[in-house]
């Protein structure tokens, strides 16, 4: 029979009785030490007290999760009862016998008001005990072994251990389906014997850069894997069961145990989530191996990890995915290989971008249309840049502008488009091929149909659909099973979408706030009396609004970042992967349309929706719309890509993981009242879970690939404008890789080990936009640069063939009697002398045609040739794209002839166990009635 009795304070004694007790009562010797503080054991039996370490008390049973709670202080004895409705009647009688006794000196009065809330408070806290009572007995039937520390280390904080025996590993092993190896073991080859001596000679070559981690490893045979089975154990090699099932297998299968197990005795059903949801247990975790710094014989995983993965003085080694699969799970593991592929492709694409940028360097001295602009002899005046404030200007002082613009606007720029364009195709097909071999190495190629055990309800979900039953239980039939429908969410669906169409105009609005500071900054500047000022509006204007759009971008990422999880909350999705997937699809939407909204304005808005002067489109009353430079947006749109990047990375990805952790360790030092050798000396007696209980949680990969996603969109989409930007990312990532290791060995609770075979919906979204990139690219190419402007001229307009004249072709002339009243200059003196003719960029008519100030021509055959180039430029780029990856097969080749060598010798292995079985029978049949039956050796029964 089932234990439901509730638990009451009561004696240390009885108390340490009772803790460990189990159904068969077998565990209690185990919990001597339950209610006992342990700092204050007698020396003796400190020194003979359980072993520092993830153990029970013991010191034999391994610690394989942890369960916390908090712990009110007994304001009184209490008793225990076999239910909770006679708890409260107990302690209503001892309240009644209290008054009696003290009739003489009857208590102090109390607010009635504050007894309530005391009394609403203790209520709860009690219901809380209750249910923390009933889901430990059932975990105890489930056949996890429980232990309790109570002990005074962490005031208020209790700690419940367990424990999975064999038979449980066994029994939910074979439920899960996990794929275990097998006594089996066959040779891998990985092709020819040329291909084999290639790959030794680049092993022997490259070993200085692989970690040191499993050295006696062979690295030509693999075991046999096959889903564990008890009728199956002598397949498996079961000589040592306490490595069997490695730490992350163990605290794997608890907590499918956790979230199996249910309180059933309440108003309505509740699981592991809904109990850590309602605060019965204020956390869950696994625990760490050991301590990455001590100075013991013994090297855990948790330690190697740390020295030749989380340490920066091994950068330039790969990472050891092997060992961060075996301790942190599959899906890390393939965040961190896909992290490292991502990485090493960015190589060669940050070299042929230095190359980009230095063949700019290397060739603006010979370009003729910055050599034009930068002559002064070419007295060339320019019309005004604003209204009245701003006066009339030479071209000459746009020299630097031009020279610079070049270095990113040159032909280079559309080789290396289409470069990138092929890069983002390789790198997804080569990631492809990476991750099925990890798929091979890790035996997750029959992984489809266990991901339909994963369907667990959220905490939330469940807690929804319990309120859903008590409003309908008159209602509907009982036996009707409830969940929430489209109808019940349908509040929630329009009012995320309402709330992310105002968040993204939001959005365009603080872009237009960014643009109205240049306005009216380059206003003021040219209004200033101070001659430094005047002569720096361009850097100044560019510079400042660049800052101003990262603070801004900065910002508002955190604020997106919690609206997305706050409209993904209110939608309330069943599963833990639907939960995912939808806040992945709003924090996407949100942070890309903040980051890209200022770069997609200045690569194709500014500058197209600006008039003539004359007549010019305001904004906002006497607002003017800014202009180009003469050697167009591209300078601008790189410096904003530029700080952008640098910014985020530097700032957001890198000080924030770095200094949000060791200013919260700070704070926490501070409210201890301790200094470093007092801490240190506390840190020394606290046990595995005590420790882990300060790590912060963990919450998820979702932040870091979304990290590297928008990096990702920061790289391909706006390249031809910004070469360095995959030497910038490069850089960022061989930090970013050993931060976030950092991070994951050292600063986070151990996570649970999530089973995965991809990077799911993260891939669609790189491969979406590795698409996109090209026709962003195209676009950029044909109308943010010269590119096109100068080719047309050159095959069109030039008489020599050559790029000379290409300047004046490009600006087009203005009368200044046509000014619009209260816009000329206020001094039209500037330059020195009296200004009749200026000349703006824009391909338009002469004021003395028969069609002033109309387009020309020109610009509607340049505006043809634009649009030709970007049709040309995308179908042949997604052509070749498309060529790529049906060229390289998703599958390498020697590991699909390893997964069909795997399904034979898989047959073979059960054929020859039919054939032991059928020569069984047969000895049997022919055995004589009276001679003992005996089994082979192999086919004992298992303790399972």
């Amino acid at each position: 029979m089932r234990r439901n009795d509730y638990y009451i304070p009561v004696s240390c004694e009885e108390k340490a009785a009772d803790f460990g007790n189990t159904k068969d009562g077998g565990d209690s010797k185990y919990n001597k030490y339950d209610s006992i503080p342990l700092n204050s054991l007698k020396s003796d039996e400190a020194a003979s007290g359980p072993k520092q370490g993830p153990t029970f008390q013991d010191g034999q049973r391994r610690v394989d999760y942890v369960l916390t709670y908090h712990i009110q202080k007994p304001q009184s004895f209490r008793r225990k009862t076999s239910h909770f409705g006679d708890y409260r009647i107990l302690r209503s009688l001892r309240r009644s016998l209290s008054m009696m006794r003290g009739r003489d000196t009857p208590p102090p009065k109390e607010d009635p008001e504050v007894a309530a809330h005391k009394h609403r408070h203790d209520y709860h806290e009690d219901d809380k005990r209750f249910r923390q009572t009933e889901f430990e007995d059932n975990l105890r039937e489930m056949g996890l072994e429980l232990e309790k520390d109570e002990g005074n280390k962490i005031p208020g904080i209790g700690f419940l251990k367990i424990h999975a025996p064999w038979n449980v590993l066994c029994r939910e092993a074979e439920f899960m389906k996990l794929k275990m190896p097998t006594k089996k073991v066959y040779e891998v080859k990985q092709g020819s014997d040329v291909v084999e001596r290639i790959n030794l000679f680049i092993r022997k070559v490259t070993a200085p850069l692989h970690p040191k981690v499993e050295p006696n490893r062979a690295q030509n045979v693999k075991h046999l894997s096959h889903p564990f089975s008890r009728e199956k154990q002598h397949l498996f090699d079961l000589s040592d069961r306490e490595s069997f099932f490695d730490s992350k297998t163990r605290a794997s299968i608890v907590y499918e145990v956790l979230k199996r197990t249910r309180c059933t005795k309440a108003k309505y059903t509740m699981g592991i989530t809904s109990l850590l949801g309602n605060g019965v247990y204020t956390a869950a975790y696994p625990l760490h191996d050991g301590d990455v710094d001590g100075m013991g014989p013994e090297a855990n995983d948790r330690k190697i990890l740390y020295e030749e993965w989380a340490s920066y003085s091994v950068f330039y080694k790969y990472q050891p995915i092997g060992l961060i699969r075996k301790y942190f799970g599959e899906k890390i593991g393939l965040y961190f290989a896909w992290l490292g592929v991502y990485t090493q492709m960015l190589i060669p694409a940050a070299i042929v971008g230095a190359i980009v940028f230095l063949y700019g360097c290397a060739t603006v001295d010979n370009d003729i249309p910055s050599m034009e602009i930068c002559d002064p002899r070419n007295n060339i005046t320019m019309c005004p840049l604003c209204d009245r404030a701003c006066s009339y200007w030479k071209l000459k002082t746009a020299c630097g502008t031009a020279r610079a613009s070049h270095l990113f606007d040159n032909p280079a720029t559309v080789f290396f488009s289409i470069f990138m364009a092929l890069w983002a195709a390789m790198f997804m097909e080569h990631w492809k091929r990476r991750q099925m071999r990890l798929n091979y190495i890790w035996d997750l190629t029959g992984f489809e149909e266990e991901e339909t055990h994963k369907g667990h309800h959220r905490a939330e979900y469940e807690i929804q659909v319990m309120q859903k039953t008590l409003k309908k239980q008159d209602m509907s039939p009982k036996d009707k099973k409830v969940k929430l429908t489209c109808t019940d969410r349908a509040p929630a669906y329009m009012t995320g979408l309402f709330t992310m169409l105002f968040m993204v105009g939001v959005t365009f609005a603080v872009v237009f706030g960014v643009i109205l500071y240049r306005i009216s900054i380059r206003a003021a500047l040219h209004m200033s009396s101070n001659p430094t000022a005047r002569t720096n509006i361009r850097a100044t204007v560019k510079g400042t609004a660049a800052v101003i759009n990262l603070v801004i971008i900065i910002i508002m990422d955190e604020v997106y970042g919690a609206l997305a999880r706050w409209l993904t909350l209110l939608e309330v999705p069943k599963t833990d992967k639907s939960f995912e997937e939808r806040l992945i699809i709003k924090t996407f939407v949100l942070k890309f349309a903040n980051a890209f909204s200022p770069i997609v304005y200045l690569a194709f808005f500014r500058g197209r929706m600006v008039g003539r002067p004359g007549d010019y489109l305001y904004v906002i009353g006497s607002y003017r719309m800014e202009e180009c430079a003469h050697a167009g947006c591209l300078m601008e749109l790189c410096i904003q890509l530029c700080i952008t990047m640098l910014g985020k990375q530097l700032i957001q990805n890198n000080l924030f993981e770095i200094g949000i952790p060791k200013i919260k360790k700070l704070i926490r030092r501070r409210k201890s009242d301790m200094d470093s050798q007092q801490q240190e000396d506390y840190n020394m007696t606290l046990q595995r879970h005590e420790k882990d209980h300060f790590l912060g949680p963990f919450v998820g990969l979702s932040p870091e690939y979304m990290e590297m996603i928008i990096q990702f969109g920061m790289v391909t989409l706006f390249v031809a404008s910004f070469p360095l930007a995959p030497l910038f990312a490069l850089l960022n990532n061989i930090i970013e890789i050993r931060l976030d290791a950092k991070k994951f060995v050292t600063e986070v609770r151990r996570p649970i080990a999530g089973s995965a075979k991809d990077i799911g919906i993260w891939y669609n979204l790189l491969r979406g936009l590795s698409k996109v990139a090209v026709i962003v690219n195209a676009f950029v190419i044909s109308f943010t640069s010269d590119f096109i402007p100068r080719l047309v001229y050159q095959y069109m307009y030039s008489p020599d063939g050559s790029m000379h004249g290409f300047v004046n072709h490009t600006l087009s002339y203005f009368n200044v009697s046509d000014f619009q009243p209260g816009t000329a200059p206020l001094q039209p003196m500037h330059l020195g002398y009296e200004v009749q003719i200026c000349r703006y960029k824009d391909y338009r008519e002469t004021p003395w045609s028969n069609t002033p100030y109309d387009l020309s021509k020109e610009f509607w055959a340049i505006l043809a040739c634009r649009l030709a180039f970007v049709v040309v430029f995308q179908n042949v780029v997604m052509l070749m794209s498309d060529f790529v990856d049906w060229l390289i097969p998703d599958i390498p080749k020697d590991i699909s002839l390893q997964i069909h060598k795997e399904k034979i010798l898989m047959v073979e292995l059960f054929m020859k166990e039919e054939e032991g079985k059928k020569l069984l029978r047969d000895s049997h049949a022919n055995q004589s009635p009276l001679q003992p039956r005996s089994r082979p050796a192999s086919h004992t029964p298992s303790n399972c």
